[in-house]
């Protein structure tokens, strides 16, 4: 009976992350948990023992973009990585590192470019996009410096017409694993020469 149940509840593991990466490659969804929320009410899924780890719902969001969308996705990619690398050279400054989806290769459609800044000065970056007369909006978020928590400034902004997101961290934070959650793994981050290299893999 318990083999039972533990079989159904890894078929239904497995239904919730290939629908949770459709919905992401699809619809633009670029919120790990929310896709899973999604997918498991598409489903009728009301266990949440069920719902699949963000590493399951990656590795299926490749293979269905893979599947579906192989030149669109291409082609996707290579274009935000270019935007982001324009971005990066101009605020050069302040130590810049894409991250997310973008760097990945997963990014979906309408998604966000998301870099991460380093500085003692976060206000620098504000005068940077207003002499520019770029328009910007602040919001905060929580990342985990090892295991201290850090309030972390982020500027939404438009860069080329593509969405740019700019987490401005501390300094002395840029030599340190920075994280999500408590419990997660250190972001992924590539600096400017990294994502060159990327863009000319990708030619």
């Amino acid at each position: 009976m318990a083999r039972e149940s533990n079989r159904k509840q890894s078929q239904m593991r497995a239904r919730i992350a290939a629908t949770a990466a459709r919905l992401m490659a699809e619809d633009g969804i670029d919120d790990f948990a929310l896709a899973k929320r999604k997918a498991a009410r598409q489903l009728g899924a009301s266990d949440t023992q069920s719902l699949p780890a963000n590493d399951e719902i990656e590795a299926e969001l490749r293979a269905y973009q893979a599947l579906y969308q192989g030149e669109e996705q291409s082609t996707r990619i290579r274009e935000l990585r270019t935007v982001a690398l324009d971005a990066m050279r101009s605020l050069a400054a302040f130590k810049p590192y894409l991250t997310g989806a973008v760097l990945k290769g997963t990014a979906g459609r309408y998604a966000d470019i998301d870099l991460q800044l380093f500085t003692d000065d976060h206000k620098a970056v504000e005068f940077f996009l207003l002499n520019r007369s770029l328009a910007y909006e602040v919001s905060e978020q929580r990342h985990f410096c090892g295991d201290e928590p850090r309030p972390v400034p982020v500027l939404r902004l438009e860069w080329q017409g593509f969405p740019l997101n700019l987490a401005v961290h501390a300094a002395k934070d840029e030599r340190s694993s920075l994280k999500a959650t408590f419990a997660g793994r250190p972001i992924e981050r590539a600096g400017i020469s990294a994502v060159s290299a990327l863009l000319a893999a990708d030619a």
